[in-house]
């Protein structure tokens, strides 16, 4: 520790101005530089020496009172005041808040020479968050720097842009930021691009209209420039890669020239050639090549080139490697590159360094369902890495078993994760495993005993902490039922006779979350056990009640319970003492409770309407309005009483009011007000969220940071013993882990005492043949022959049951759509928007598979579509498996997966007839509407859709044309549900009979659910030929079909603009074409279908609204050949999107 400090001291002067211009060999050792060093060297070895923290706490409280008085004092001059920053730094990197420096850390940027400059900025950006309040006060600041022509101050500027800078104050500096991407030193243009990286991050839609730059950049002479834009390009590929193709060929020419040591030597990093910018661009690389055969074809070669030369046993080598395998089984896959990889990762696998073992496993995970024989190959090692002392490497293995789970191996993998969820002590690993534990139990239950059980477990080892969906999903599975109803009893009267089981035991401490699953259960399904008086379970109950550790919230679960029991029962005594029991409680919610018991048991007939047997899945109708009141409010009204104005809107116009004269052009943010009000989102008990969205933008709700030390709820991880658990009870030796064949591990003995070689040979014989009956039971089902077990046992084990919803059901399940997650840009929910979900994810995984004609090419391609659990979407694991790797038989070995493919004739058949042109009805074409696309075709029929434009929502027309000389029966058209756009009808359409060379059509109307830029909607239409084929379809919404222009008046736009308080405003340059206000407004009317409300001179206002019913103000002003945007709406997410469309817009007029 000593050492640290001798050389951080040694450095001291450096930073305190050692090297300061116009200081000669003099000036030196003069008494103010001796002052600074010798003040800020005392306090560290002062606090290095000693022995508590309460000295501590002493001596920085006294070193701060000091420097407040100093930096307070009028005659402080900016040398001494740059030395109180530094420390000031210093305390508040201990721990303890100074916020008097802060302040004067910007006045010292503001003030001082350069050197003084450097410590008040840098003081500024540790200090300071980004949504800081003070920022504002620096802006003026960074703006005179950034136009100066010294180049430090310039690059001082640029880089506490880069690290906080206010999101509504990016438009004041984001022209002179361009500018510097032309400058003609390589600092200024890297620092420059890391800024513009930064405002991509916190306001996408206000660089949206420079990235034409961002090409240029990526082009630079500079390498450092070139590496600062894959940064901004790493991020946009990962939100829309499709529009970044083009670019592929740019990025393999880079990778190839870095592999190829064409990079100046200061990039290499021990002998590798720029490795940092190696991994950026396999990244990039990968997320382009995916699911793209042609783009994968440009990068095969510097795939393979790079994987030959990461060879130099080096921890950065190893990330490369890591990343080339996770590129390699991203994109289209190369039987050559597949096996290198493969050989890279057994490399891994099979190391004994721990590092590399858990690089391996994290790369098996990542492939494992796309080669499940990489897995058979290294089996030994897995099942060795499950007794791995490393809790890292069991936890990594744990998962990759997770990955590999079938209905035949799931009871022996789910007792791995148990056993190691009792011995875990980490919040973290708890939570993730029983989230896990709970979905394959779900999902591969063999029988109803083994999941009752399963759960139990779940419910106990994991406590409270769990995810809250865990009890959740499991109330609503016993609730909703499967297929089959005696099924569904079965299971529910196990559950009650467990928890029965359970409730006996006096002294058990259970969680609070299991005591309210047991008390639902036994309140909604004790009846089902009929063997059992209900008298033998209200006592259970009402000790229950009686239990200091049960919890307020767990005691309303259970008067609950006791409650629906008591309903089934014609007079009950422990009843009757409950009631007399709580009638007197201090607690007034149980007071409550009991006397509502009371009262329902006085009239039995009540009671038993109110609470029917097993109702808890029938629909509940909820006034979200609150309608009931409209007579109360009305009556109000009448005799005077004020209409009630949001809170927002009070302090508008209260502090409207307190000024006379208000000249400032920017609108007022309430977002502070507002979250102290008390005007949060309300949770009902159906679902339904009525959420308030008037509180400002969301990225603009920052929490106000303190800049103290919180050490609350942090756990301690470090004791005597150090980090990792000790085993105190482990019997025998620690086994290394088994990384060669049975015969090898014989041969490894040879040097040992022949005294013991045959009982060793023995006991390891012996423990081999456990591992491998171990192996056999958990890698069932993988590989080439999936029917067969790893010892010869056929595998019969299918799915239990399947879960059904009894809400809402559809015909179709939602498949998952790698195209409609980039295409899609999500800004947030609207205002007012109830969203339901009803519907889980189904537990098994559809599978369907179609191949390309075999008479029409020479390659057929494989298009999986994988419908997966929210888990595993959320994990970000790629789903799709590669034919070329796999057999058809070790793809769908599973049994619950089903194969669609079209017979071999209809393949080959091809239409010989011209196919029909479908045309819009005569009442359709006389709305606007766009051309007819086809969206696609088989040798049957074709798809096509039409999208009209009505004023109150979009009409999409979708016709279907039989091209075979036979009609076509039960042709079923199906939408699905898509996260952005809601059908206002049903989601499917059922066409009974298509006649011959016919075209028919059907109409959905489609509103926006969720603002977005562009998004997709999918379906599938399902009919019966030759055989039943399914054909998919998407069809491509921008947010331009849902906008129509609002007409008002002057009058009615000012009122509701002062209603509005998401807002947005952005600077955007004018072409000479739209050199005045009236042109302007005529591309953003004819563009937007915006309506313009009025022009005064230079300023111009407009309306329009999201259908069906969403507003959406436009306040514009020209100045300077600039136009400066102006929006408000009541929802966050509308100003960000029209900003986007109205800088495309003007762009490309």
């Amino acid at each position: 520790m000593s050492d640290v400090v001798e050389r951080t001291l040694s450095v001291l002067p450096g930073l305190l101005g050692q090297h300061e211009p116009g200081d000669g060999p003099g000036r030196a050792g003069g008494p103010g530089r001796v002052s600074a060093t010798s003040r800020l060297g005392s306090l560290i070895r002062s606090i290095t020496a000693l022995t508590s923290k309460h000295e501590e706490e002493k001596l920085i409280q006294q070193e701060l009172t000091s420097l407040k008085a100093t930096v307070s004092a009028p005659t402080t001059t900016l040398r001494l005041m740059k030395e109180c920053m530094v420390r000031l730094i210093y305390c508040e990197m201990l721990g303890y808040e100074s916020s008097f420096g802060y302040i004067h850390a910007i006045k010292l940027a503001q003030q001082g020479n350069l050197l003084e400059k450097r410590v008040g900025y840098l003081a500024v950006s540790l200090f300071l968050h980004e949504n800081h309040e003070l920022l504002l006060l620096l802006v003026n600041t960074v703006v005179k720097d950034l136009q100066s022509t010294n180049l430090v101050e310039v690059c001082m500027a640029l880089t506490v842009v880069s690290q906080i800078f206010p999101r509504e104050m990016i438009p004041a500096v984001l022209p002179l930021i361009e500018d510097k991407l032309q400058h003609s030193k390589e600092i200024i243009r890297r620092k420059a691009v890391q800024a513009l990286y930064k405002f991509y991050l916190i306001a996408p839609n206000q660089v949206q209209h420079i990235h034409d730059k961002f090409r240029k950049a990526l082009c630079d002479r500079d390498a450092g420039v070139m590496a600062a834009s894959l940064h901004i390009y790493l991020q946009m590929i990962k939100e829309n890669s499709s529009g970044y193709k083009d670019l592929t060929g740019s990025f393999v020419t880079i990778l190839k020239q870095v592999v190829g040591g064409k990079l100046p030597i200061d990039f290499n990093y021990h002998s590798v050639p720029a490795p940092w910018l190696q991994i950026q661009l396999l990244r990039i690389l990968g997320l382009l090549g995916k699911d793209d055969p042609r783009t994968s074809e440009l990068m095969y070669d510097v795939l393979d080139e790079s994987l030959r030369r990461a060879e130099i046993n080096h921890n950065i080598t190893y990330a490369i490697l890591f990343e080339c395998v996770q590129t390699i089984y991203t994109i289209h896959p190369k039987s050559e590159l597949l096996e290198k990889a493969a050989k890279c990762i057994g490399k891994f696998v099979l190391s004994p360094k721990i590092n590399l073992k858990y690089l391996g496993l994290k790369a098996l995970t990542y492939v494992i369902q796309q080669d499940p024989n990489l897995a058979l190959q290294h089996q030994m090692t897995i099942i060795e890495c499950l007794d791995h002392p490393d809790p890292i490497i069991k936890r990594e293995t744990l998962e990759l078993l997770y990955r590999i789970t079938n209905g035949q191996n799931v009871t022996v993998i789910v007792q791995k994760m148990l056993d190691y969820l009792k011995e875990s002590k980490e919040e973290y690993a708890v939570i993730n495993l029983a989230g896990k534990i709970a979905e394959l139990a779900e999902k591969y239950v063999p029988d109803n005993e083994w999941f009752i059980q399963t759960m139990n477990a779940v419910f106990s080892v994991g406590g409270d902490i769990m995810h809250p969906d865990i009890p959740n999903n499991f109330l609503r599975l016993l609730a909703e039922g499967f297929d089959d109803g005696k099924e569904d009893d079965q299971l529910r009267m196990y559950a009650v006779q467990s928890y029965l089981v359970l409730l006996e035991e006096e002294d058990a401490l259970y969680p609070q979350k299991f005591l309210q699953v047991m008390s639902w259960v036994l309140g909604e399904y004790s009846s089902l056990v009929t063997d059992t008086d209900p008298e033998v379970i209200l006592p259970k109950l009402h000790s229950l009640l009686r239990k200091t550790y049960v919890t307020f919230e767990t005691k309303v679960w259970i008067m609950a319970a006791v409650t629906k029991i008591a309903s089934r029962t014609s007079c009950s005594k422990t009843v009757d003492n409950l009631i007399e029991d709580f009638s007197n409680s201090l607690d007034t919610c149980m007071r409550q409770y009991a006397f509502e018991l009371k009262h329902l048991c006085e009239d039995k007939a009540l009671m038993k309407s109110l609470l029917p047997f097993d109702a808890s899945c029938k629909d509940m109708v909820v006034d979200a309005s609150l309608s009931f009141l409209d007579g109360f409010v009305a009556e109000g009204l009448g005799r005077g009483a004020a209409p009630y104005k949001p809170h927002h809107q009070r302090q508008e116009e209260k502090l409207s009011q307190e000024k006379a004269l208000n000249f400032e052009p920017y609108g007022l943010s309430f977002a502070s007000s507002v979250s102290s009000s008390g005007v949060t989102g309300r949770q009902s008990p159906t679902g339904l969220s009525f959420g308030s969205d008037t509180s400002g933008n969301s990225a603009e709700k920052g929490h106000k940071e303190t800049n103290t030390l919180k050490l609350e709820g942090v756990r301690k991880l470090w004791g005597k013993e150090g980090y990792l658990p000790k085993k105190e009870n482990k019997v025998g030796k620690e086994n290394e882990p088994q990384t060669v064949s049975c015969g090898g591990l014989l041969a490894g003995q040879v040097g040992d005492p022949p005294a013991s070689l045959s009982d060793q040979v023995a006991s390891l014989s012996e423990e081999f043949k456990e591992k491998q009956q171990l192996a056999s039971t958990l890698f069932i089902g993988l590989g080439s022959n999936a029917g067969v077990s790893l010892m010869g046992k056929a595998d019969t084990a299918t799915q239990k049951f399947k879960r059904k919803s009894k809400i809402n059901e559809t015909q179709n399940s939602e498949e998952a759509s790698d195209f409609q997650n980039s295409a899609a840009l999500d800004f947030g929910p609207l205002i007012d928007t109830v969203p339901i979900n009803m519907e889980d994810c189904e537990g098994s995984i559809h599978t369907r598979l179609r191949k390309a004609s075999l008479c029409s090419s020479d390659t057929v391609e494989d298009n999986l579509a994988f419908e997966t659990p929210q888990s595993l979407k959320k994990s970000g694991l790629d789903d799709r498996l590669s034919d070329s790797r796999l057999s058809q038989s070790s793809l769908f070995a599973d049994s619950n997966i089903e194969i669609f493919q079209p017979s071999p004739s209809a393949q080959c058949e091809r239409a010989s007839k011209t196919p029909l042109v479908p045309s819009l009805p005569e009442e359709l074409e006389e709305l606007t509407h766009s051309e007819v696309v086809e969206l696609c075709q088989s040798d049957a029929l074709s798809l096509y859709s039409c999208k009209v434009w009505t004023d109150d929502s979009l009409l999409l027309t979708v016709f279907v044309s039989n091209k075979t000389s036979s009609a076509l029966h039960a042709v079923n058209l199906v939408f699905e549900e898509a996260e952005h756009f809601q059908i206002l009808e049903s989601l499917t359409y059922r066409f009974p009979v298509i006649e011959a060379q016919s075209v028919e059509h059907c109409q959905k109307c489609v509103w926006m659910d969720g603002v977005c830029t562009q998004g997709i909607l999918s379906g599938s239409i399902n009919y019966q030929s030759e055989m039943e084929t399914c054909l998919e379809f998407s069809v491509t919404l921008s947010l331009l079909d849902f906008i129509r222009p609002m007409e008002m008046t002057t009058e009615d736009f000012g009122k509701l603009w002062l209603s509005l308080s998401n807002d947005v405003k952005q600077n955007i340059k004018m072409s000479s074409s739209q050199d005045s206000l009236s042109a302007a407004l005529n591309t953003l009317q004819q563009k937007l279908k915006l309506h313009v409300v009025d022009v005064i001179g230079n300023e111009g206002i407009l309306a329009c609204q999201l259908l069906p019913s969403v507003p959406c103000l436009l306040h514009c002003r020209t100045h300077s050949g600039m136009l400066a945007l102006w929006f408000r709406s009541p929802c966050s997410a509308l100003p960000d999107g029209l900003l986007y469309q109205c800088q495309k817009v003007m762009e490309e007029s």
